[in-house]
């Protein structure tokens, strides 16, 4: 409540104090209240800019003040009265809209510096999970994703970050996630950029949803919580794991095929074998071929909450 106190003061009380105490020509109240919208737009931007970006848009408006001095040297030099009166009755106004126009411009072009040089949906975003899962890098190598796949900052500084851990499974989780970027970045098949724009405030999964709505693309993850809270908010994901679901092959009762049978199973003539997406194949009475390849013939499909469980008998039991 205080900080829109100070904007609603700002925005009018310059102009009214220039109304009371300097001028009450128009010219001069409207850039009072033009000087406070600037204060207003410093504010915001100061708050919620990161710090190339300031860089950026006051460079920027020193480019927009130039302008200004150009154009001011060139009405002096053409020394037509009715251009010259003009000019000088209203130059500081041209002086402040252009280098507000020229600090606004530069802040918009901003992730260009990124290599990122037009937003909308051919924009991947990749989050943490996706990395560490992996199969991402297989996906861009045989095109199934287009674009270009940019990479937050702030998840390869979390990814360093589980290096220096000391726990064995947080550094070796850190690797694989970095080596999914190195191998991202060696496809020729596909752009990778890397972007520092993050919030100051809020979580990773905010902070990756910010990031997603600002270039307008689409969420690349394999987290559950990071795709309901996508969903939530109306943002496109691309979830790998219902990927992976959605391309399982379809088995019906009735077909043979082909499983290595690996163990035993919970019956003691069961034996157990898996598809090449991870599905758990039973086969009855077959123990005997565990550490073999033979055909199966598939008897039922049972769904459950983990996924599919096939069971099948021995194909030469049924010929």
């Amino acid at each position: 409540m205080p900080l829109w106190i100070f904007r609603i003061s700002a925005i009018l009380g310059m102009p009214f104090l220039v109304y009371i105490f300097i001028s009450q020509d128009y010219p001069n109240i409207m850039l009072a209240l033009l000087c406070g919208l600037i204060i207003v737009a410093a504010e915001h931007f100061v708050r919620s800019i990161k710090f190339i970006s300031m860089m950026v848009g006051i460079f920027g408006a020193i480019a927009g003040y130039t302008i200004y001095v150009l154009c001011d040297y060139t009405v002096s030099k053409m020394n037509i009265l009715d251009i010259s009166n003009y000019w000088d009755a209203y130059k500081t106004m041209f002086a402040g809209v252009l280098t507000v126009l020229g600090g606004l411009i530069s802040i918009g072009r901003v992730s260009e510096l990124e290599g990122i040089n037009k937003k909308g949906h051919h924009i991947k975003i990749v989050d943490m999970s996706a990395l560490l899962d992996g199969r991402i890098v297989d996906l861009c190598e045989t095109g199934f994703f287009e674009g270009t796949i940019v990479l937050p900052q702030f998840v390869i500084d979390k990814l360093n970050s589980l290096i220096s851990s000391k726990d064995p499974l947080e550094k070796a989780r850190g690797r694989r996630g970095l080596d999914t970027i190195t191998r991202l970045k060696e496809l020729k098949v596909i752009p990778v950029k890397t972007t520092s724009r993050n919030r100051k405030e809020g979580n990773d999964i905010e902070n990756l949803l910010s990031i997603t709505q600002y270039f307008n693309g689409k969420l690349i993850t394999t987290d559950f919580n990071v795709n309901k809270a996508a969903v939530l908010k109306d943002i496109p994901i691309l979830n790998i794991s219902d990927l992976t679901t959605a391309l399982k092959p379809i088995v019906l009762p009735g077909e043979s095929m082909s499983v290595f049978i690996m163990k035993e199973g919970k019956e003691s003539s069961q034996g157990i074998g898996y598809l090449d997406d991870g599905t758990m194949v039973v086969i009855e009475e077959g123990r005997k071929w565990i550490g073999k390849r033979t055909e199966v013939f598939v008897s039922s499909i049972l769904q459950t909450s983990t996924g599919r469980m096939i069971f099948s008998k021995i194909k030469q039991y049924q010929d």
